[in-house]
């Protein structure tokens, strides 16, 4: 079955794209949304009642921290998950895996870890981090095998090139032990990865190159005995019929300020993130052929960071593409829309009930049917 989780924008809504990630300032084209405990946890709820299995909420300077955040939304919510994003490296192992089990105790068993390295310099820098890329990836594989060490309930002492523990080992353990989730589409990625990741995370490239990502990914995990499962990140705009929808995106994009696409795309130029490089590769920072694949839309990596691609068209066509990620080999889709709220109700009762006729997808919590009346004799 697959599995489907929504975002939280910890930065701000809009009714419009809203740009920043990969050291992108923060920008809305207009209808502000703030991002209040009220407003995420409108949204939270209204995943959750959707069928959404969690939530991702990202890590940076341009955001809200993420597990603060959303420990603050667990008591507003039953069952939905919550993917936290965090950086390896800024806190000590035995911290986060300390963290970690606290917050599964406290929220029955909900956390989720969207381990991110950092792919740019400048702002690991501000956060007191000097390795260049690949150091950082290293670490995080020192970083790894010290938290789940911790979570097995062993005691570690580790001398490594970038971290050392003494006589380390956790008081309470987390049950379960949370998943983690972990992207890179550099080769330093993906050795980590191979090695560590329970869900590896790709941007929404197409399908095919999708597929060939997975492969490597899967050979790579095998030399360690590993299986894990790959997910994608995508937004979405889905309506009841195909031209609705990219009215909608044309719409998002007349919106944006030339110059603002000119600013943003010199900065992700610089980035030094693999992925970043394949997400411009797509759309070439122009506003020209931006359907890079059938229903897959390169308009939202003009002013944002990060994942910059977008499923468009008629709840059955998404449905459709949804299909051949799967067939690539993809089960979890990490999807959002702007705005968040809405689009979450748009794709939870249009693409969702398709997805459960065709048999990939179930409610994870459905509501039981109401008993049938009994009338009075």
């Amino acid at each position: 079955m697959l599995a489907f989780h929504w975002f939280l924008p910890t930065y701000g809504d809009s009714r419009y794209l809203v740009g920043g990630g990969h050291g992108v300032p923060t920008t809305a084209a207009g209808g502000d949304r703030p991002a209040t405990l009220a407003y995420l946890g409108q949204i939270a709820r209204s995943a959750e009642q959707l069928g959404f299995a969690g939530a991702l909420t990202p890590t940076g300077a341009w955001c809200e921290d993420a597990w603060l955040t959303t420990a603050m939304l667990v008591a507003s919510t039953e069952r939905l998950k919550f993917l936290v994003a965090f950086r390896p490296g800024l806190v000590s192992p035995t911290l986060a895996a300390q963290m970690a089990a606290t917050y599964q105790r406290h929220s029955a068993g909900r956390l989720l870890l969207n381990v991110v390295t950092g792919g740019e310099d400048h702002e690991q820098r501000a956060y007191g981090d000097f390795l260049d890329k690949d150091a950082r990836y290293r670490r995080t594989g020192e970083f790894l095998s010290i938290v789940r060490a911790l979570w097995r309930g062993e005691r570690v002492d580790h001398v490594g090139a970038h971290l050392t523990v003494a006589d380390a080992a956790l008081s309470r353990l987390p049950d379960p032990v949370p998943e983690v989730y972990f992207g890179g589409s550099s080769r330093a990625a993906v050795d980590v990865a191979a090695e560590h990741a329970d869900v590896y995370l790709t941007w929404g490239e197409p399908p095919g190159q999708v597929a060939e990502k997975v492969a490597a990914v899967r050979a790579a995990a095998a030399r360690h005995g590993r299986a894990p499962r790959f997910g994608v990140r995508l937004h979405v705009i889905t309506r009841d019929r195909a031209e609705d929808a990219w009215a909608q995106a044309r719409l998002l994009l007349d919106a944006i300020d030339p110059a603002t696409i000119a600013r943003v795309q010199e900065g992700l130029a610089r980035s030094g993130s693999e992925g970043q490089r394949r997400m411009r590769a797509l759309h070439g920072g122009t506003t020209e052929a931006l359907e890079v694949a059938p229903n897959l839309w390169a308009g939202v990596g003009l002013v944002r960071g990060g994942a910059g691609t977008a499923l468009v068209g008629s709840h059955a066509e998404v449905a459709d593409r949804i299909a051949d990620y799967h067939a690539a080999g993809i089960t979890e889709f990490v999807l959002s829309g702007h705005p968040h709220l809405e689009e979450a109700y748009w794709f939870g009762e249009g693409v969702l009930p398709l997805l459960e006729r065709r048999g990939l997808w179930r409610h994870p919590a459905p509501v039981a049917a109401p008993a049938a009346a009994v009338p009075f004799t």
